[in-house]
C-alpha cells in the first residue's frame, strides 16, 4: 500500500518535504485487531510536533495521522464488535493498559502505557491501517468520512477542553488561536451556552473574521486586551507568550485550560514576565489538556450529530500532505484540513 511516512526529526522551517510517499506492507489484524481502509484522515498540530522532535516517534520510519475515518476490512480472531464494512474512526489514543486506575475510571488518556495513534503506532497517513477493536469508534451517518475526520482530535479534544473549563451559561469565554479545534468550540458554544459571549485572540486577520462569521462578539490578536475580563480561556497556540497574555485576561477566580500538547521552547523566555499578582493572584486556574478519552470521542461525535454541527475544512490529496502541513506551520487555516484517501463513505 501507498503511504507517507517520516524518517526522521527534522525542520520545516528548512526541510519542506518531511514526508515521503512509500510503499509499505498491508497491516494484518492480529487477535482483537481490525484493519482498516481510511477514507479520510484529518491533519493536526501534533504532526508538526512529531516531526521537529517536540513529541517525537520511538521508532523511525512511523506513518503519523490520528484523525482516522474509514470501513473495517479485516477482523482479527476474537472480535466481535465490528463487522466488516462497519464505518470507524480513530483518534490520538491508540491504546492504554485497560487496568491501571485510570483506565478503569474512563481516563485512559493519563494511562502510563499510553500509546499514541500515528506517533508510538501507525497512524492513517496511509491507505490502511490496523487498531484494536476496542480503540475504534462508530461514525455517525450524519456525516461524510472528511466531515467526521476534524472531529477525531480536533473536536474531541475541543469538547475535552470546553468541560475543563467548568463553563456556565452566560459566562465569559476567551479563545486563543482560532483553527480547526477552536472553530468547532466556538460552534460547541453558540449550542451549550447560548447567553456566554465569546472573544477571540488570533495573529490574522483572516482568522479573527472567521471568528466574527462564526458568532464571536470580538476578535482581536493574541497580544490584545479585550474589551472586558473573562470567566475562562481555551488556548489552542503552540506558544507560551499568549499563556501569559490569558491569565492577564481572567476575572479573579477564573480558569484557563491549555489545549497543546507541547509548546514550541523559542519563547520560553516570556515565563519570566510572568507576574503573581497580576496573572495568578485571586485564585486563578490553570488546567491542561492530556490526550483524550474513548468517552470524548463517542459523546463530542453523538452531540455533532444532534445539533448539528459541521466543520469547516479543506481537502488534499495524499501527495499534497506536505504543502498542508507548511500551510499549518505558517498559521494559513481557515478552519480544519483532511487528507482525503477514497470516496466519501455515505
Amino acid at each position: 500500500m501507498q503511504a507517507l511516512v517520516l524518517k526522521r526529526i527534522c525542520d520545516l522551517k528548512v526541510e519542506r518535504q518531511p514526508l515521503e510517499i512509500a510503499d509499505v506492507p498491508l497491516p494484518t489484524a492480529g487477535p482483537g485487531e481490525i484493519v482498516i481502509e481510511v477514507g479520510a484522515c484529518g491533519i493536526c498540530h501534533t504532526e508538526i510536533d512529531e516531526i521537529e522532535g517536540r513529541t517525537p516517534p520511538p521508532l523511525f520510519p512511523v506513518i503519523p495521522g490520528h484523525q482516522v475515518v474509514g470501513k473495517v476490512v479485516e477482523r482479527g480472531e476474537g472480535v466481535q464488535k465490528w463487522q466488516l464494512g462497519d464505518r470507524v474512526g480513530v483518534g490520538w489514543i491508540f491504546s492504554a493498559c485497560g487496568e491501571c486506575p485510570w483506565c478503569l475510571s474512563e481516563q485512559e488518556n493519563l494511562c502510563p502505557e499510553f500509546r499514541a495513534t500515528g506517533r508510538d503506532a501507525h497512524g492513517g497517513y496511509g491507505e490502511f491501517m490496523k487498531i484494536g477493536a476496542d480503540f475504534a469508534v462508530p461514525i455517525p451517518d450524519a456525516f461524510s468520512d472528511c466531515e467526521a475526520a476534524p472531529f477525531l482530535c480536533a473536536g474531541a479534544i475541543g469538547y475535552r477542553s470546553l468541560r475543563l473549563t467548568c463553563l456556565q451559561d452566560g459566562q465569559t469565554l476567551g479563545l486563543t488561536g482560532f483553527g480547526a479545534s477552536a472553530h468547532l468550540v466556538l460552534k460547541m458554544v453558540r449550542y451549550l451556552y447560548p447567553r456566554t459571549a465569546v472573544f477571540v485572540f488570533a495573529r490574522s486577520e483572516g482568522e479573527r473574521d472567521f471568528a466574527r462569521e462564526l458568532g464571536a462578539v470580538w476578535a482581536g490578536d493574541t497580544a490584545a486586551r479585550p474589551p472586558e475580563l473573562l470567566d475562562a480561556v481555551v488556548d489552542t497556540t503552540p506558544a507560551w507568550r499568549p499563556v501569559v497574555t490569558a491569565l492577564g485576561n481572567l476575572k479573579p477566580g477564573g480558569r484557563l485550560v491549555i489545549n497543546a500538547i507541547r509548546k514550541e521552547g523559542a519563547d520560553r523566555e516570556v515565563l519570566l514576565d510572568l507576574d503573581y499578582p497580576r496573572h495568578l493572584w485571586l485564585e486563578k486556574e490553570i488546567k491542561s489538556v492530556a490526550n483524550v478519552t474513548r468517552r470524548d470521542i463517542r459523546e463530542f461525535l453523538a452531540l455533532a450529530a444532534a445539533l448539528p454541527i459541521r466543520p469547516e475544512f479543506r481537502e488534499y490529496s495524499l501527495a499534497e500532505a506536505n504543502s498542508a502541513l507548511i500551510e499549518l506551520k505558517e498559521q494559513r487555516i481557515r478552519g480544519a484540513k483532511v487528507l482525503k484517501l477514497k470516496n466519501d463513505g455515505i
